[in-house]
């Protein structure tokens, strides 16, 4: 699916109201897609919906599908799962930070894809676009109920690519490092250190979508050097430990 294909697909983006979202919105709407944006606060999407001649449809992502199909006269195409929680934190934040974090991070991937699945398996074509993170392939500092939940992004979007992907159902996760959004400014220290000097506009994580989508990729990398990392962390676990383990030295010195 490329911009010359998306026109008239139906799509729906959670989590649009600012950054990744809205890039994400604003590319589908440029390539003829009739877009559906989503966030709780109704407020945060109404002039985007206005602005690219789209629907906004407010409330808990985990819940939409229903009213977001019907805003598409009855059907999606494309659902963006790029609703989250930056949910900084360690072992021992409070329990109610990891629930939430699980919730909106997977379960809500989750839910939608369960109702969703019904009708795309029955046409036999629909995709799944999950924004997850480089934590998800990796992890990141400070931020422990981010790092696991985002690997189960991850794990979900694979799950849902090797089990559905000769019925139809295209998959892609999007796993970008530091990207220029109130969610990076929510990272606090440890993102100053690990991902603000590599950050990058929203509208290059919409562009990284877009050529993946056209390579039928399941992988989305915004910043190349992930699937680099990535590699080494499969090659040899216990050295780029360490590494990490020597990034978590410096963070805390500097908060020292």
């Amino acid at each position: 699916m490329t911009m010359g294909t998306v026109q008239d697909a139906g799509v729906v983006v959670t989590g649009a109201g600012g950054g990744i979202g809205a890039a994400l919105a604003r590319r589908f709407a440029a390539g003829g897609a009739r877009v559906v944006v989503n966030d709780l606060d109704l407020a945060r999407i109404e002039p985007l919906a206005k602005e690219i001649g789209g629907f906004a449809v407010a409330g808990d992502a985990s819940g939409i599908v229903d009213e977001a199909r019907e805003a598409l006269d009855g059907t999606v195409d494309v659902y963006c799962a790029n609703a989250g929680l930056a949910s900084p934190g360690d072992v021992f934040a409070d329990e109610e930070v990891w629930s939430a974090a699980w919730d909106v991070n997977v379960m809500a991937h989750v839910r939608a894809a369960k109702a969703l699945l019904p009708d795309w398996l029955e046409r036999g074509s629909g995709r799944f676009v999950t924004t997850a993170s480089a934590a998800g392939l990796l992890t990141m500092i400070g931020a422990a109920p981010y790092s696991v939940t985002k690997h189960g992004a991850v794990a979900f979007a694979e799950w849902l690519s090797l089990t559905y992907r000769h019925r139809g159902i295209k998959v892609h996760a999007i796993c970008p490092q530091g990207v220029r959004t109130d969610m990076l400014t929510a990272a606090g220290s440890a993102g100053e250190l690990v991902l603000a000097p590599g950050a990058v506009e929203p509208e290059a994580v919409a562009d990284a979508l877009f050529d993946a989508m056209d390579a039928d990729r399941f992988l989305v990398l915004p910043h190349p050097e992930v699937g680099r990392y990535y590699q080494a962390r499969a090659a040899d676990p216990d050295r780029w430990m360490r590494g990490m383990n020597r990034l978590q030295q410096k963070w805390e010195a500097s908060e020292a």
